[in-house]
This record gives structure tokens, sequence and C-alpha cells, in this order.
């Protein structure tokens, strides 16, 4: 899944890039508020983080231009300023979550997932398919209770399908979620991914639906 860091501290960015990379995000950072109301308006993003501090135009206006354009990526908001007005402020702009500074990035991660989660209608940080089970929190995959080891790419891919289970999923869109800009891959990259998925959980749970994509489908055995 593809989130959208907007923050103007270098090192709070990179941190922030970091941590969800390695939490099996994939991340763009932009420091100003004008570069990142056009990437939110324009781009699908599944996530975003977004600073109230910002150059060029300021956090809650950004947020508030994307939600009168009918913009719903959940975002969750950091600030220095953490004072109630603010955060009332902030969630009656449209914010899902708000995150004071300092915060711990555990945290940060959580509070990403439970919005990714509500957005999604999602109760549980759990997500199952048949025998399959995949903990978003502990980033474990399951097959009739065995660990699967999966690689980065791999995990990515399998989370945003059951994420969008029922529904047919795009290559583009595929490329978009499972591959970061400094990871190379050509016009197959998704058809190997997923047959090299399919090896390790099965043939039968990811359904290709030729010229469309590919699907998780709702009822699996």
């Amino acid at each position: 899944m593809r989130v959208l860091v907007v923050e103007d501290d270098r090192r709070i960015a990179a941190d922030i890039g970091r941590a969800l990379q390695a939490a099996g995000y994939v991340v763009d950072v932009v420091g100003d508020g004008e570069e990142a109301w056009f990437r939110g308006d324009t781009e699908d993003y599944g996530a975003i983080v977004l600073d109230l501090g910002l150059p060029g135009m300021d956090g809650l206006s950004v947020l508030k231009r994307w939600r009168a354009n009918a913009r719903r990526t959940p975002v969750l908001i950091l600030t220095a300023r953490g004072s109630w007005s603010e955060r009332v402020e902030g969630i009656d702009a449209g914010a899902d979550d708000y995150l004071p500074k300092p915060f711990r990035m555990e945290e940060l991660l959580a509070r990403l997932r439970s919005i990714v989660r509500r957005s999604a209608g999602h109760a549980s940080s759990v997500l199952e398919a048949g025998a399959l089970a995949l903990d978003e929190r502990q980033m474990k995959v399951t097959l009739r209770g065995v660990p699967v080891a999966l690689s980065p790419l791999e995990y990515r891919l399998i989370v945003y399908l059951l994420r969008h289970r029922g529904r047919v999923v795009s290559q583009h869109e595929l490329i978009e979620n499972v591959y970061g800009q400094d990871e190379a891959h050509d016009s197959n990259a998704v058809e190997v991914l997923v047959g090299r998925l399919r090896k390790k959980i099965g043939p039968d749970l990811i359904e290709t639906r030729r010229g469309f994509g590919y699907l998780v489908p709702e009822a699996v055995a």
C-alpha cells in the first residue's frame, strides 16, 4: 500500500519513511503544503501522514482542500502543537486520527493501521482468507497455522489483495502499491510475483482475471 508522508523536517520524514517501509508500505515523501495538496489530490494513496506546520500551505488547509474535493483517503495528522482546540479543528476538517509530537514510531504505525482498517471496514489487524491468516501488527503470515516466509514484495502483494478482498485489482494498481520508486520491475513483474506467491500459499487463493487483474474472492475454501 502506498502512503504519502507530508513532513518538512527532513530527519523526521526520513525516520517515518524508514519505519513505514520496514512495516511493508510503499512510501512517498514531500515537504511542503502545495506539493502535498497536488499529490494527494491527483494520486491514489492508501493513507496519508500529514504534518500541520508546513511551508507554502499549512496542513489544515491542505486537508480541507482534499475533503472539499471529495478525497477520502485516511489521514493521520502530526503536529508539535497538541492543544485540544487544534485536535478538534483537525478532526472537524476531516482527519481520521491525531498524533502530537514527539511520538513513538510504534504508536504511529499502530494508529496508521487503525485508520486503514476502519476505512476498509476491518475490525481486526488479522486478515484471513480460507486457511491463510495475515497479522498486520506482527507482519506474520500463516497457512493452516504454519508460518510462511515471504519476501517484502510478496508480503506487500498479499496484504494489498487481502485488504481489497472481493475486488479485482489491476496490474497497474498493484505496481503502484507494491513496488517502491527505487525497485526495478518490468512489464511482467506482477505476474512473476504472483506465481512465486502461489507456490508458497497455494495456487487457488489468488485468482487471475485475464485482461483485468487479480482477485482474492470473498469466499475461499
